[in-house]
């Protein structure tokens, strides 16, 4: 049997979409209902209206927030005005002023300046672990997919059980196999993250095997290969990249995690899970050398989603 025949009849219905189900209303055939062509809905074109224009400036401040962050990781010399490992103990502790703008830390170290240098550490790590994340789940998600039976209930369980694990549980057990460190939490989090990844792939690859367009490909005599790379692949994969922008900022966070665990950057490290780790002793004293961190991996992962959710409704055409 082809590796392109039609896997109707044992698709996961978890996977399966709802659309077109028994007994579901079409509410764009009701006029005056919310989605109605031609209609404004029960909202009103003023309140539809703010509430369009609130979510473009939502995603507007989520883009300027993503530019700034990629201009401190790029040109972080630019940005803040010291060295981010330069000790001063005349200044420790001092609070935030027009000198220092996010205050000092124990050492004298400005705040302010290592937030900045902090960004590129941390975004790369969230990319570097989102994109070992989406290169394994293509993988297997591909294998499940395209795999026989017996291979993709296979693979299935395996991500199933995996799944079931929280992902960062499954990062700390690796660090303690593995060891701590930079590297390590990278590929942590990256296979952590796999699992969810892997059956979203597993369950758009096998909609678009089973879809007319493949089928009408393989009765046209096209080879495996073409079939795959040409109609399977492009039309499975693009949820999947918009699904990676939203898990940048989990990726980050998780980073950050680990580090604020003493899993990751090793101190004086500018990165912003480390960082939090340092102000923890002195959080009744020098709130801010806790506070600007946690503000810095809020704001990436809120920037990172509503631009993920943003691409995500472009893709869908809405």
């Amino acid at each position: 049997m082809s590796i392109f025949s039609n896997k109707r009849n044992h698709q996961d219905p978890v996977l399966a979409g709802t659309s077109g189900a028994a007994g579901t209303p079409d509410v764009a055939a009701t006029p005056g209902t919310p989605g109605a062509p031609g209609t404004m809905g029960t909202l009103g074109p003023t309140r539809s209206l703010r509430r369009v224009s609130g979510l473009r400036a939502v995603e507007l401040g989520a883009a300027a927030v993503a530019l700034f962050l990629v201009l401190a990781a790029c040109f972080p010399t630019l940005l803040a005005p010291f060295d981010p490992l330069a000790i001063n103990p005349a200044d420790s502790f001092q609070g935030p002023s027009s000198k220092h703008w996010f205050g000092t830390d124990e050492s004298g170290r400005d705040i302010y300046s290592r937030v900045i240098h902090g960004a590129r550490p941390s975004l790369l790590i969230g990319a570097a672990a989102t994109a070992i994340g989406v290169g394994l789940a293509l993988v297997l998600g591909t294998l499940a997919g395209l795999g026989g039976r017996w291979l993709d209930f296979g693979v299935g369980r395996i991500l199933e059980v995996l799944f079931a694990l929280p992902g960062l549980l499954l990062a700390l057990v690796f660090i303690a196999l593995a060891g701590p460190g930079i590297t390590t939490s990278v590929v942590a989090v990256g296979l952590s993250t796999a699992p969810g990844y892997a059956r979203i792939i597993r369950g758009q690859i096998s909609q678009v095997r089973s879809s007319a367009m493949v089928e009408a490909a393989v009765v046209l005599g096209r080879r495996p290969a073409q079939v795959l790379f040409r109609h399977i692949l492009p039309n499975a994969l693009s949820p999947v990249f918009v699904l990676g922008t939203l898990g940048l900022g989990q990726a980050v966070v998780w980073a950050s995690s680990l580090s604020f665990l003493g899993l990751g950057a090793p101190p004086p490290a500018a990165e912003w899970g480390a960082m939090l780790a340092a102000g923890r002793t002195y959080l009744g004293t020098a709130w801010w050398m806790t506070f600007f961190p946690g503000v810095a991996i809020v704001l990436t992962a809120a920037s990172s989603t509503v631009l993920g959710r943003a691409l995500q409704r472009r893709v869908a055409g809405r």
